[in-house]
């Protein structure tokens, strides 16, 4: 049994992306929506994680084989360590392929990313 929790990031509403949080200028946060946001932010805070993330983001095609990410500098153990602590943070999905591991940033998540740290806009 695992205790993995998935992030509730983005709820549909047909008219673009709605971020698991409201934008920091808009609102003060919740509890729960504070929670949710710095598991995120906790994740991207370690160097490699981010190196991990950008590399997969910005890959053609929009997602990444293990085998093409890991040249980050540490050894493949903290390559898949880190890689398993952005998926548990709902910033990276996987799916295996045979004997490699593909992963993808879901557009969804770099978009309420983004509008967590947007300014409103003036009216």
């Amino acid at each position: 049994m695992s205790n993995v929790k998935v992030l509730p990031l983005l709820e549909p509403d047909g008219q673009g992306v709605v971020p698991c949080c409201p934008p920091l200028a808009e609102r003060p946060m919740t509890a729960e929506e504070a929670e949710t946001a710095a598991r995120m932010f906790k994740a991207l805070g370690d160097p490699v994680r981010l190196r991990l993330f950008s590399a997969v983001a910005s890959h053609e095609g929009g997602e990444a084989c293990v085998c093409d990410i890991s040249d980050v500098g540490v050894s493949q153990p903290t390559v898949s360590h880190h890689l398993k602590k952005l998926k548990e943070a709902g910033l990276l999905t996987s799916e295996r392929r045979g004997t490699w591991v593909y992963y993808r940033v879901e557009p969804s998540v770099l978009a309420a990313m983004g509008r967590l740290l947007t300014l409103p806009t003036a009216a």
